[in-house]
Protein backbone atom coordinates (compact mmCIF):
# COMPACT_ATOMS: atom_id res chain seq x y z
CA UNK A 1 0.00 0.00 0.00
CA UNK A 2 1.64 3.46 -0.94
CA UNK A 3 -0.81 5.75 0.62
CA UNK A 4 -1.07 9.72 -1.31
CA UNK A 5 -1.90 11.74 1.05
CA UNK A 6 -2.10 11.82 5.31
CA UNK A 7 -5.42 11.12 5.24
CA UNK A 8 -5.44 8.41 2.96
CA UNK A 9 -2.72 7.00 5.36
CA UNK A 10 -5.16 7.40 7.82
CA UNK A 11 -7.96 5.74 6.18
CA UNK A 12 -5.58 2.75 5.44
CA UNK A 13 -4.45 2.36 9.38
CA UNK A 14 -7.87 2.85 10.59
CA UNK A 15 -9.34 0.00 7.97
CA UNK A 16 -6.20 -2.50 8.42
CA UNK A 17 -7.33 -5.96 9.57
CA UNK A 18 -3.79 -7.53 10.25
CA UNK A 19 0.16 -6.25 11.00
CA UNK A 20 1.56 -3.19 8.70
CA UNK A 21 5.26 -3.17 7.89
CA UNK A 22 6.32 0.43 7.36
CA UNK A 23 8.25 1.31 4.74
CA UNK A 24 10.18 4.49 4.24
CA UNK A 25 12.93 4.11 1.73
CA UNK A 26 13.84 0.71 2.51
CA UNK A 27 17.28 0.82 3.40
CA UNK A 28 17.24 0.03 6.88
CA UNK A 29 15.57 -3.61 7.43
CA UNK A 30 16.78 -3.48 11.14
CA UNK A 31 14.50 -5.87 13.01
CA UNK A 32 11.92 -8.45 12.37
CA UNK A 33 8.45 -7.76 11.40
CA UNK A 34 5.84 -8.86 9.23
CA UNK A 35 2.57 -7.37 7.83
CA UNK A 36 1.64 -5.76 4.58
CA UNK A 37 3.93 -3.42 3.93
CA UNK A 38 2.51 0.53 3.99
CA UNK A 39 5.02 2.96 2.01
CA UNK A 40 5.37 6.44 2.96
CA UNK A 41 7.19 7.29 -0.19
CA UNK A 42 4.42 9.50 -1.34
CA UNK A 43 4.54 12.01 1.68
CA UNK A 44 7.37 13.51 0.13
CA UNK A 45 8.88 17.15 -0.43
CA UNK A 46 10.01 20.12 1.57
CA UNK A 47 6.87 21.94 2.24
CA UNK A 48 8.85 24.64 4.30
CA UNK A 49 12.50 26.02 4.32
CA UNK A 50 13.90 29.22 5.98
CA UNK A 51 17.46 29.27 6.41
CA UNK A 52 17.25 32.29 8.46
CA UNK A 53 15.29 30.42 11.36
CA UNK A 54 17.74 27.54 10.47
CA UNK A 55 14.32 25.69 10.37
CA UNK A 56 13.36 22.56 7.50
CA UNK A 57 9.75 20.98 7.08
CA UNK A 58 9.13 18.18 5.08
CA UNK A 59 7.34 14.94 4.38
CA UNK A 60 8.28 11.98 5.53
CA UNK A 61 9.28 10.23 2.74
CA UNK A 62 11.42 12.63 1.56
CA UNK A 63 14.78 11.53 0.41
CA UNK A 64 17.40 12.43 3.36
CA UNK A 65 19.60 13.53 -0.10
CA UNK A 66 16.70 15.77 -1.30
CA UNK A 67 17.02 17.66 1.96
CA UNK A 68 21.01 17.83 2.35
CA UNK A 69 20.80 19.04 -1.52
CA UNK A 70 18.51 22.25 -0.78
CA UNK A 71 20.44 22.74 2.74
CA UNK A 72 24.24 22.97 1.07
CA UNK A 73 22.55 25.82 -1.77
CA UNK A 74 22.35 27.99 1.89
CA UNK A 75 25.37 26.67 3.16
CA UNK A 76 24.01 24.54 5.97
CA UNK A 77 23.65 20.87 6.92
CA UNK A 78 21.84 18.32 9.24
CA UNK A 79 24.76 18.75 11.90
CA UNK A 80 24.14 15.20 13.82
CA UNK A 81 25.18 13.46 10.03
CA UNK A 82 22.97 10.79 10.00
CA UNK A 83 23.86 7.45 8.98
CA UNK A 84 23.90 5.49 5.89
CA UNK A 85 22.91 1.78 6.49
CA UNK A 86 23.27 1.36 2.72
CA UNK A 87 26.67 0.16 2.53
CA UNK A 88 25.96 -2.24 5.65
CA UNK A 89 23.02 -3.66 4.24
CA UNK A 90 24.02 -4.16 0.68
CA UNK A 91 20.53 -2.57 0.14
CA UNK A 92 19.49 0.31 -2.66
CA UNK A 93 16.88 3.10 -2.68
CA UNK A 94 17.54 6.44 -0.66
CA UNK A 95 16.81 7.06 2.96
CA UNK A 96 14.29 8.98 4.02
CA UNK A 97 13.69 11.58 6.52
CA UNK A 98 11.16 9.29 8.17
CA UNK A 99 13.16 6.11 8.43
CA UNK A 100 16.18 8.34 9.75
CA UNK A 101 13.74 9.48 12.79
CA UNK A 102 11.77 6.33 13.51
CA UNK A 103 15.58 4.83 14.21
CA UNK A 104 17.19 8.29 15.81
CA UNK A 105 19.84 7.76 13.24
CA UNK A 106 23.10 9.65 14.60
CA UNK A 107 26.67 9.49 12.98
CA UNK A 108 29.58 10.47 14.63
CA UNK A 109 28.99 14.30 15.41
CA UNK A 110 26.33 12.98 17.92
CA UNK A 111 28.96 13.40 20.62
CA UNK A 112 29.52 16.96 20.15
CA UNK A 113 25.85 18.35 18.67
CA UNK A 114 23.94 15.75 19.94
CA UNK A 115 21.41 13.39 18.13
CA UNK A 116 18.62 13.38 15.52
CA UNK A 117 16.50 13.19 18.51
CA UNK A 118 17.66 16.79 19.70
CA UNK A 119 17.02 18.38 16.22
CA UNK A 120 13.52 17.69 16.17
CA UNK A 121 11.12 20.08 16.50
CA UNK A 122 8.04 19.25 15.69
CA UNK A 123 6.06 15.90 13.75
CA UNK A 124 2.64 14.73 11.98
CA UNK A 125 1.96 11.11 12.08
CA UNK A 126 -1.01 8.75 12.47
CA UNK A 127 -1.22 6.39 15.33
CA UNK A 128 -2.16 2.65 15.56
CA UNK A 129 -6.30 3.72 15.70
CA UNK A 130 -6.10 5.88 12.56
CA UNK A 131 -5.50 9.28 14.50
CA UNK A 132 -3.89 12.17 12.88
CA UNK A 133 -1.60 13.65 15.62
CA UNK A 134 0.62 16.97 15.32
CA UNK A 135 2.79 17.76 18.24
CA UNK A 136 5.74 20.61 18.40
CA UNK A 137 6.13 23.05 16.04
CA UNK A 138 9.27 24.78 14.31
CA UNK A 139 10.90 26.57 16.90
CA UNK A 140 12.88 24.93 19.76
CA UNK A 141 11.00 26.59 22.58
CA UNK A 142 7.29 25.76 22.46
CA UNK A 143 4.80 24.75 24.91
CA UNK A 144 2.92 21.77 23.34
CA UNK A 145 2.09 19.13 26.23
CA UNK A 146 3.75 15.92 26.07
CA UNK A 147 6.48 15.44 24.51
CA UNK A 148 5.64 12.97 22.04
CA UNK A 149 8.45 14.30 19.02
CA UNK A 150 10.71 13.14 21.23
CA UNK A 151 8.92 9.54 21.95
CA UNK A 152 8.74 8.83 18.38
CA UNK A 153 12.09 9.64 17.49
CA UNK A 154 13.73 5.94 17.73
CA UNK A 155 10.49 3.87 18.44
CA UNK A 156 10.50 2.37 14.81
CA UNK A 157 7.14 2.67 13.67
CA UNK A 158 5.84 0.91 16.64
CA UNK A 159 3.46 4.01 18.03
CA UNK A 160 2.85 5.96 14.94
CA UNK A 161 3.66 6.17 11.65
CA UNK A 162 5.40 9.75 11.02
CA UNK A 163 3.96 11.92 8.12
CA UNK A 164 6.17 14.92 8.45
CA UNK A 165 8.92 16.30 10.42
CA UNK A 166 10.16 19.19 11.00
CA UNK A 167 13.95 19.78 12.17
CA UNK A 168 16.78 22.36 13.28
CA UNK A 169 19.75 22.73 10.74
CA UNK A 170 22.80 24.25 11.33
CA UNK A 171 25.52 26.09 9.53
CA UNK A 172 28.06 24.18 7.33
CA UNK A 173 31.74 24.31 8.16
CA UNK A 174 34.53 25.89 6.24
CA UNK A 175 37.17 23.56 6.78
CA UNK A 176 37.58 19.92 8.59
CA UNK A 177 40.78 19.06 10.44
CA UNK A 178 41.92 15.40 10.71
CA UNK A 179 43.95 14.30 14.10
CA UNK A 180 45.59 10.73 14.01
CA UNK A 181 47.60 8.35 15.99
CA UNK A 182 49.13 4.97 15.58
CA UNK A 183 49.60 2.08 16.83
CA UNK A 184 47.68 2.45 20.10
CA UNK A 185 46.29 -0.02 22.24
CA UNK A 186 42.60 -0.07 22.53
CA UNK A 187 43.18 1.07 26.17
CA UNK A 188 45.69 4.16 24.83
CA UNK A 189 43.37 5.06 22.04
CA UNK A 190 40.35 5.57 24.41
CA UNK A 191 42.24 7.50 27.07
CA UNK A 192 43.76 9.54 24.37
CA UNK A 193 40.42 10.43 22.78
CA UNK A 194 38.71 11.16 26.14
CA UNK A 195 41.66 13.43 26.95
CA UNK A 196 41.08 15.34 23.90
CA UNK A 197 37.19 15.43 24.22
CA UNK A 198 37.98 16.66 27.59
CA UNK A 199 40.16 19.43 26.27
CA UNK A 200 38.83 22.84 25.21
CA UNK A 201 39.37 22.44 21.30
CA UNK A 202 36.21 20.93 20.52
CA UNK A 203 36.87 17.63 18.58
CA UNK A 204 32.91 16.61 17.00
CA UNK A 205 34.13 13.54 16.25
CA UNK A 206 36.70 10.73 18.14
CA UNK A 207 37.22 7.45 16.85
CA UNK A 208 39.78 4.63 17.19
CA UNK A 209 40.38 1.63 14.71
CA UNK A 210 41.88 -1.73 16.62
CA UNK A 211 43.01 -2.36 12.60
CA UNK A 212 42.99 0.32 10.50
CA UNK A 213 43.21 0.33 6.19
CA UNK A 214 47.14 -0.97 6.86
CA UNK A 215 46.15 -3.52 9.28
CA UNK A 216 47.78 -1.13 12.09
CA UNK A 217 46.06 0.65 14.72
CA UNK A 218 44.60 4.23 13.80
CA UNK A 219 42.88 6.66 16.41
CA UNK A 220 41.07 9.74 14.57
CA UNK A 221 40.10 13.12 15.78
CA UNK A 222 38.08 15.68 13.75
CA UNK A 223 37.96 19.11 14.18
CA UNK A 224 35.65 21.42 11.92
CA UNK A 225 35.27 25.25 11.41
CA UNK A 226 37.34 28.21 10.06
CA UNK A 227 40.40 27.13 8.54
CA UNK A 228 42.84 29.37 10.77
CA UNK A 229 40.86 28.31 14.11
CA UNK A 230 40.75 23.98 12.65
CA UNK A 231 44.57 24.54 12.09
CA UNK A 232 44.94 26.31 15.33
CA UNK A 233 43.48 23.51 17.56
CA UNK A 234 44.75 20.68 15.51
CA UNK A 235 48.51 22.00 16.21
CA UNK A 236 47.10 21.84 20.02
CA UNK A 237 45.69 18.80 20.05
CA UNK A 238 49.18 17.66 18.94
CA UNK A 239 51.13 19.05 21.96
CA UNK A 240 48.09 17.66 23.91
CA UNK A 241 48.32 14.09 22.58
CA UNK A 242 52.58 13.75 22.75
CA UNK A 243 52.15 11.11 25.49
CA UNK A 244 50.93 8.62 23.06
CA UNK A 245 53.07 9.64 19.87
CA UNK A 246 53.37 11.74 17.25
CA UNK A 247 49.80 12.81 15.89
CA UNK A 248 49.64 13.60 12.04
CA UNK A 249 47.38 16.22 10.88
CA UNK A 250 45.64 16.34 7.61
CA UNK A 251 43.19 19.77 6.46
CA UNK A 252 40.98 19.12 3.76
CA UNK A 253 37.11 18.44 3.30
CA UNK A 254 36.60 15.46 6.05
CA UNK A 255 35.50 12.57 3.29
CA UNK A 256 37.20 10.39 5.53
CA UNK A 257 35.26 10.58 8.21
CA UNK A 258 32.09 9.48 5.98
CA UNK A 259 33.48 5.51 6.25
CA UNK A 260 33.72 6.22 10.18
CA UNK A 261 29.78 7.22 10.11
CA UNK A 262 28.39 4.33 7.82
CA UNK A 263 30.97 1.25 9.49
CA UNK A 264 31.92 0.69 6.10
CA UNK A 265 35.02 -1.02 6.55
CA UNK A 266 32.42 -4.07 7.76
CA UNK A 267 30.21 -3.35 4.55
CA UNK A 268 31.51 -6.39 2.37
CA UNK A 269 32.57 -9.05 5.38
CA UNK A 270 30.47 -11.75 6.35
CA UNK A 271 29.52 -11.53 10.41
CA UNK A 272 26.71 -10.20 12.23
CA UNK A 273 26.82 -6.66 13.39
CA UNK A 274 25.88 -5.65 16.41
CA UNK A 275 26.02 -2.05 17.90
CA UNK A 276 26.85 -1.71 21.26
CA UNK A 277 26.43 1.78 23.40
CA UNK A 278 28.72 1.40 26.53
CA UNK A 279 30.95 4.10 28.70
CA UNK A 280 33.95 4.45 27.23
CA UNK A 281 36.48 3.94 29.88
CA UNK A 282 33.98 0.12 30.02
CA UNK A 283 34.55 -0.34 25.98
CA UNK A 284 38.40 -1.87 26.05
CA UNK A 285 37.22 -4.23 28.42
CA UNK A 286 34.08 -5.29 26.87
CA UNK A 287 35.91 -5.85 23.74
CA UNK A 288 38.04 -7.74 25.47
CA UNK A 289 35.11 -9.89 26.27
CA UNK A 290 33.68 -10.15 22.68
CA UNK A 291 36.42 -12.12 20.44
CA UNK A 292 34.99 -10.50 17.71
CA UNK A 293 35.86 -10.40 13.89
CA UNK A 294 36.68 -6.72 13.99
CA UNK A 295 35.62 -3.94 16.05
CA UNK A 296 35.32 -0.15 15.25
CA UNK A 297 34.95 2.38 18.08
CA UNK A 298 32.72 5.91 17.92
CA UNK A 299 31.72 8.44 20.23
CA UNK A 300 35.09 8.54 21.86
CA UNK A 301 34.58 4.80 22.73
CA UNK A 302 30.95 5.30 23.70
CA UNK A 303 29.51 3.45 20.26
CA UNK A 304 31.34 0.04 20.03
CA UNK A 305 30.90 -1.43 16.46
CA UNK A 306 31.47 -5.63 16.25
CA UNK A 307 31.57 -7.95 13.28
CA UNK A 308 31.22 -11.54 15.30
CA UNK A 309 30.25 -14.72 13.38
CA UNK A 310 26.85 -15.16 12.02
CA UNK A 311 24.14 -16.52 14.35
CA UNK A 312 26.46 -15.79 17.36
CA UNK A 313 25.02 -14.56 20.65
CA UNK A 314 27.07 -11.87 21.59
CA UNK A 315 24.66 -10.48 23.67
CA UNK A 316 25.24 -13.07 26.09
CA UNK A 317 29.18 -13.54 25.73
CA UNK A 318 29.31 -9.91 27.14
CA UNK A 319 27.73 -10.59 30.61
CA UNK A 320 26.31 -8.02 32.16
CA UNK A 321 27.52 -4.09 31.80
CA UNK A 322 26.25 -0.80 32.11
CA UNK A 323 25.01 0.11 28.49
CA UNK A 324 22.79 -2.14 25.51
CA UNK A 325 23.89 -4.33 22.23
CA UNK A 326 21.49 -4.14 19.61
CA UNK A 327 21.56 -6.68 16.61
CA UNK A 328 21.69 -4.35 13.47
CA UNK A 329 22.46 -7.30 11.27
CA UNK A 330 22.56 -10.84 11.66
CA UNK A 331 21.43 -14.04 11.69
CA UNK A 332 22.08 -14.52 15.56
CA UNK A 333 18.30 -15.68 17.28
CA UNK A 334 17.98 -13.51 19.06
CA UNK A 335 15.78 -9.99 20.06
CA UNK A 336 17.24 -7.21 18.25
CA UNK A 337 17.20 -4.97 20.65
CA UNK A 338 18.02 -5.36 24.42
CA UNK A 339 15.97 -6.41 26.69
CA UNK A 340 14.38 -4.25 28.84
CA UNK A 341 13.87 -4.51 33.00
CA UNK A 342 10.85 -5.34 33.74
CA UNK A 343 9.83 -1.68 35.14
CA UNK A 344 10.69 -0.24 31.70
CA UNK A 345 9.17 -2.64 29.61
CA UNK A 346 5.95 -1.88 31.79
CA UNK A 347 6.28 1.70 30.40
CA UNK A 348 6.94 0.07 27.06
CA UNK A 349 3.73 -1.80 26.90
CA UNK A 350 1.50 0.74 28.08
CA UNK A 351 3.13 3.22 25.90
CA UNK A 352 2.47 0.97 22.63
CA UNK A 353 -1.54 0.28 23.80
CA UNK A 354 -2.58 4.05 24.09
CA UNK A 355 -0.30 4.68 20.90
CA UNK A 356 -1.40 1.17 18.87
CA UNK A 357 -4.20 -0.61 20.75
CA UNK A 358 -4.53 -3.25 18.32
CA UNK A 359 -1.07 -4.10 17.97
CA UNK A 360 -0.59 -3.61 14.58
CA UNK A 361 2.20 -1.17 13.65
CA UNK A 362 5.94 -2.95 13.02
CA UNK A 363 5.06 -5.74 15.54
CA UNK A 364 8.13 -7.11 16.65
CA UNK A 365 10.07 -5.13 15.46
CA UNK A 366 11.78 -4.12 18.47
CA UNK A 367 11.91 -7.84 20.16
Amino acid sequence: MKPKSEDELAQMIAGANGPLRIKGGGTRPIGRCEGTEISTANLSGISLYEPGALTVVAGAGTPISEVEKALAAENQRLAFEPMDHRPLFGTKGAPTLGGMAAANVSGPRRISVGACRDFMLGVRMVDGAGNIIKNGGRVMKNVTGYDLVKLMTGSYGTLGVLTEISLKVLPNVECTGTVRLHGLSDRQAIESLSSALGSPFEATAAAHFPKGPSGDPVTMLRIEGFESSVKYRADKLQDLLKAYGEAEISIGDGSEWAAVRDVSSFADQVGDVWRISAKPSDAPEIVSRMDAKAVQYDWGGGLIWALADEGRDLRSALGDFDGHATLIRGKADVPTFQPEIPALAAITAGLRQKFDPRGILNPGIMS
